[in-house]
């Protein structure tokens, strides 16, 4: 443990991580790097014993390796003085990551240049950067880091220890949990892509309803969370999104759902809990995503479909195993076409061949 109290010996990062440890349990552990780039003072980790060669060579004063195979990277990675055995060498490695580089901390202040509305309530231990505009009777809760450039509408409940990353936008009503992460340019409580149309155009529906952010969320770059129509949005606790991730009004997505980069998620939609889905997916409206389906990138779901547990692909979306049928019929098109010609061109010259006899 160093003077600020931060865990950093072997030793300590082995008991963090519920760990076997392979020799010199008291070295100083500064970070964490890729096992390519990794030297004294840092800690890597190989994901499975099919990647031990790897190591070989490895200059890092800590390599974190899969359970049972400790004794085998001592001979692989001769240069390394502590090894870690853990069923989960990956998320280990997280762990320890975390610990040694924690989150920039922020001394609590208002800058100057802020803006708070009347009857807002900032917790004594929060921090508002640069021009940043808070608005009536919103709320920050203690710890939470809001950096600069930052608007934050009316009637907003900001929870503790949340970080709004520059130029993050929150709408009048939205409400966000405690320990979420807003990346920069994230857009929450914008009004829904909801319209009406008559015979001279479209008039809007009324988009009046509110978001629900829930704890440990983190949403990524330029992501948009529109407000429900009528009613809520929600993210569910634990719920990570990534960057260019569009969420559409009413959707309500579970706790644990990852959403990789550029999915465009339409309204009405479930995620329910613990769903993965791929980048550049596209939703239809009320489309149900069941808990323990993982759905692959560029999918194309059709309104109101139920999505069931299971692996699934493509456009329109089907199992994995009839997509990779399909795709396997796909590749061999070229190939069929020239055998068609060869049969069409025989099937004329019998057809030619049966009138001169007949």
């Amino acid at each position: 443990m160093d003077e600020d109290g931060n865990l950093n010996t072997v030793d300590e990062l082995a008991a963090l991580v519920g760990g076997r440890l392979w020799g010199d349990g008291q070295l100083l552990i500064e970070s964490v790097a890729s096992i390519e780039a990794a030297k004294a003072g840092e800690a890597a980790f190989v994901e499975d014993q099919a990647l031990l060669d790897k190591a070989e060579g490895c200059s890092a004063s800590l390599l974190i390796v899969p359970d049972g195979t400790g004794e085998l990277a001592r001979e692989i990675a001769a240069n390394v003085p502590a090894i870690i055995e853990v069923r989960k060498p990956k998320l280990a490695f997280a762990l320890i990551g975390s610990v040694l580089h924690p989150p920039k901390q922020r001394e609590p202040l208002i800058h100057e240049s802020a803006v708070v509305g009347a009857g807002a309530d900032i917790a004594l231990t929060a921090y508002i950067g640069p021009h940043v505009s808070i608005g009536e009777n919103s709320t920050i809760g203690a710890g939470t880091r809001v950096e600069s450039g930052v608007i934050v509408g009316d009637d907003v409940t900001i929870g503790t220890d949340c970080v709004l990353h520059p130029n993050v936008t929150l709408y009048d009503g939205v409400q966000i949990g405690n320990k979420v992460v807003l990346h920069a340019g994230v857009c929450v409580g914008g009004d829904g892509f909801g319209y009406v149309r008559d015979d001279v155009g479209y008039h809007k529906f009324p988009q009046i309803g509110t978001v629900i952010i829930e704890d440990d969320v983190e949403l990524g770059a330029y992501s948009c969370v529109d407000r429900a129509a009528l009613g809520r949005t929600r993210i569910g606790r634990g719920t990570k999104i990534d960057n260019l991730v569009h969420v559409g009004h009413n959707c309500d997505i579970g706790q644990r759902v990852v959403i990789a980069a550029q999915t465009g998620i339409s309204g009405s939609v479930v995620i329910e809990d613990d769903a993965v889905i791929g980048g550049q997916v596209g939703f239809g409206d009320h489309v149900r995503v069941q808990s323990g389906a993982i759905i692959g990138s560029k999918a194309g779901i059709l309104p109101g479909k139920i999505v069931r547990p299971g692996v699934w692909w493509g456009i329109p979306i089907q199992p994995l195993d009839a997509y990779k049928r399909l795709n396997a019929h796909m590749g061999r098109l070229p190939q069929m076409r020239d055998e068609l010609k060869v049969l069409s061109k025989r099937l004329a010259e019998l057809e030619e061949l049966v009138k001169t006899k007949s």
